[in-house]
């Protein structure tokens, strides 16, 4: 595909798993026996049904990952990364509160990628708008991350970039 992205990012909750890690799962996560993802009080957890097939597809062709989340919990966030093995796809984390402008800008200084080679990936129209001023291409997902908003999005960037 002519015109990828230097770097992809996504936001995490609505966006790679169907809920705020912040209020409607109890951290701390752990693997079950039987491989399922929990939360402290044994519910399961799960990634949208797509979201590492969109992963490998990226990785497949050498398109960097990285997410920005402004939830405040941080540390479960991460642990959710790690056990869905995730983490082996994201060159970096920007996973705090605050503006996603300050995630972006920090993307910016540690990969040296101009925001005009990015493509972000977020359920709230909020941080499509703060990031789009950037010169991001931003996508709104409405239902979480699958392949065809992938390659809706790629297109997106291609027609931009020509």
């Amino acid at each position: 595909m002519a015109g990828l992205p230097k770097l992809v990012v996504f936001d995490l909750d609505y966006t790679l798993w169907p809920f705020w890690v912040d209020t409607h799962v109890d951290p701390p996560f752990h693997k079950g026996s039987d491989g399922t993802v929990r939360d402290r009080l044994g519910q399961a957890v799960r990634l949208y049904p797509e979201v590492s097939e969109v992963l490998e597809r990226l990785q497949g062709l050498g398109v960097p990952v990285a997410a920005a989340s402004r939830t405040s919990e941080i540390e479960g966030a991460n642990q959710l990364l790690e056990l869905f093995d995730l983490v082996r796809y994201f060159v970096h984390r920007e996973i705090y509160p605050g503006s996603k402008v300050t995630h972006f800008k920090r993307l910016q200084q540690k990969t040296g990628v101009p925001f005009s080679q990015m493509i972000f990936f977020d359920d709230e129209k909020r941080n499509i708008v703060d990031v789009g001023k950037l010169g991001v291409t931003c996508i709104h997902i409405r239902n979480g991350m699958s392949l065809q908003t992938l390659t809706q999005g790629l297109e997106t960037f291609a027609k931009a970039q020509a």
